[in-house]
């Protein structure tokens, strides 16, 4: 329990406060003593001899860097981390992507990794050519890993991020119900109300490419990230509440998504951080469906209460959902980024032993870099990656106007049931019950997909192509199509409502295994551009979302419920055409990209 504690960040308080006293790591604890391979390590070299560069029946967990020996190096290529997150290791550039694709390597080394860490084999620290100690998990079972924490932890853990995730997505629709009341307390129309809602999703397109990079930074990390920003959040929604003119509205509304928005830069790299390659997607499945049904769940938490309570109640309800859920990520929200936590492991070790030469690799990798150059390549980076890679051009388009349409349903939505079946605001709400059981129906097939074919597939024959992950996307594609083109026509007064709504379950039903086979065949294809294709992937789809707001209600009033829903499926069938060819000549268009892994 203390491990659990010190690692969080009112551990890290509590550490501070009492100067390290109470909840020591190990490395400050009075009795600690380096397991045998470091001072075996320690003592050749203080009696003039050298270290063997052989692993002597263990394995290093870090890849070495340039510096290192030649003829270590060839073995770095082959050996890494028994341990390593796979956030990690999919930004090593260590492996040779000539000969073996990065995925099935970090496949092998969790499958050796789950038949020795239970052994608690010692693992061998290495040495680098200029004779820096390379810091590194002390077991293969060593407690301080992510990977090896308890299934009841990570599963804590988990919830913990989506629901914070499920948080910030459901302030951004829960002002909607709002908006009318907007417009009689400071006498503006219906599309500057409408900026209160696309003015939050600007900004948390915006913050990821802003703290994306910041939690890339061993020196920072995730937590400090997560912590600020949220607490920053929280602080913002009380005068959002409160504020009194409509330009302070619009500057806090903006503010919230900005500082709202790590979840969504960062909430996937923290599951990886923790779970292995194949149990990381069923991870990825709850973040994802926590983040896809908080839009849709807002209108229904503030439809009852705020045409009783006034229009200010939605905007109360953010704080009292926002601050319970920040006391659990202070209370008990772990670091999880490995190069940050053997960081701060060498750190120790450099204090303990009074010696310089304990290093992370983290250490050794960036010490020649410009923080502020890695900030700024993280900013340009996914655009120009956008711009040359053709794959990475549709995926960001497909996406992007998939939940440009997405949010288009809080316009259209007040369009149809109260007008064409009486519904109240409450009624219109439980509406959007149906993107709930369109998700539900989304997991369920997609999980199915994972257990029954995919998982056992590798497990038996290895990593086949990345293509083979946009399989259940050749027929779900077909999807978001069918769906509009059944609300568009059946949205009329002489039909009863189950049928427009059917025919959205299945738009949200499609468009989440879609979006599941995008987000996971992205990082494999583009490994070393994960975070920053990620980051710009939030921007264009909050973009677009932003805009998608604005022009919805023009949309609709011009061209009517039934032509401006068969305009947007219409602009879905891109997704058809574009899934299906990136399919058959995706591992084509990677072989000539120079940012993706090297076709086998």
């Amino acid at each position: 329990m203390s491990s659990f504690l010190r690692e969080a960040p009112v551990g890290q308080l509590i550490r501070l406060i009492t100067r390290n006293r109470v909840l020591r790591y190990p490395e400050e604890q009075p009795n600690f003593e380096l397991p045998e391979p470091w001072t075996r390590l320690l003592n050749d070299e203080s009696k003039g001899t050298t270290s063997p560069s052989a692993f002597d029946g263990s394995r290093s967990s870090t890849t070495l860097s340039s510096s290192t020996d030649d003829s270590d190096n060839n073995q770095a290529d082959t050996r890494a981390s028994v341990s390593t997150s796979p956030a990690a290791l999919t930004r090593s550039r260590s492996v040779n992507q000539d000969t073996i694709s990065v995925a099935q390597h970090r496949f092998d080394i969790e499958q050796q990794h789950e038949l020795e860490k239970t052994k608690s084999i010692p693992i061998t620290p290495r040495k680098t050519k200029d004779g820096a100690i390379l810091v590194d998990w002390y077991f293969t079972d060593d407690p301080a890993n992510p990977q090896n924490w308890s299934d009841m932890r990570r599963a804590m853990i988990t919830l913990i991020i989506c629901l914070y995730t499920f948080v910030v997505y459901t302030s951004s629709a829960i002002y909607t119900t709002s908006e009318e009341g907007v417009m009689h307390e400071f006498g503006v129309d219906d599309t500057k109300a409408s900026l209160g809602l696309a003015l939050f999703v600007l900004g948390y397109g915006i913050g990821p490419l802003l703290f994306s990079p910041l939690s890339e930074l061993p020196s920072i990390g995730r937590n400090p990230v997560y912590i600020w920003t949220m607490f920053l959040f929280v602080i913002i929604s009380i005068p959002t509440a409160l504020v009194t003119n409509y330009p302070g509205l619009m500057v806090l509304r903006f503010l919230q998504g900005l500082f709202g928005s790590p979840c969504l830069a960062n909430g996937a790299a923290s599951l990886s951080d923790m779970y292995s390659m194949l149990s990381v997607p069923y991870a990825l499945t709850a973040w994802v469906s926590a983040a896809y049904n908080g839009p849709a769940l807002g209108p229904l938490l503030s439809g009852f209460s705020v045409p009783v309570m006034g229009w200010r109640w939605s905007l109360l309800e953010i704080i009292w959902a926002a601050a319970p859920v920040f006391i659990a990520m202070f209370l008990f929200l772990p670091e999880t980024s490995t190069p940050t936590l053997l960081l701060q492991r060498a750190q120790r070790l450099r204090k303990l032993t009074g010696s310089d030469r304990f290093m992370s690799q983290s250490e050794i990798d960036q010490q020649n870099l410009d923080k502020r150059a890695v900030v700024i390549d993280a900013l340009i980076k996914p655009i120009e990656i956008t711009i040359k890679d053709p794959a990475i051009l549709f995926v960001q388009l497909y996406t992007a106007i998939i939940y440009g349409i997405y949010y288009s349903f809080f316009e259209v939505f007040p369009l149809v049931y109260p007008v064409y079946y009486g519904m109240g605001y409450g009624q219109v709400g439980l509406v959007f019950l149906c993107i709930l059981v369109a998700c539900l129906l989304g997991v369920t097939v997609y999980l199915s997909y994972l257990y029954f074919y995919m998982n056992p597939r590798i497990v038996a024959k290895g990593y086949p192509i990345q293509e083979s992950r946009l399989i259940p996307a050749l027929i779900a594609a077909f999807g978001p199509t069918i769906g509009l083109f059944i609300f568009a026509w059946t949205a009329r007064p002489d039909i009863h409502w189950i049928a427009p709504t059917i025919g959205i379950t299945i738009y949200g039903a499609t468009v989440f295994v879609v979006m599941q086979c995008i987000f996971v065949y992205v990082p494999l294809s583009y490994p070393q551009y994960a975070a920053s294709l990620f980051a710009g992937n939030d921007f264009f789809r909050s973009a677009l979302a932003f805009a998608s707001i604005l022009f919805a209600k023009p949309l609709f009033a011009n061209l009517g419920v039934a032509r401006g829903t068969t305009l947007l499926g219409g602009l879905s069938t891109i997704g058809i055409a574009g899934i299906w060819l990136l399919y058959f000549f995706g591992a084509r268009l990677r072989s000539l990209s120079k940012f993706a892994v090297s076709v086998e």
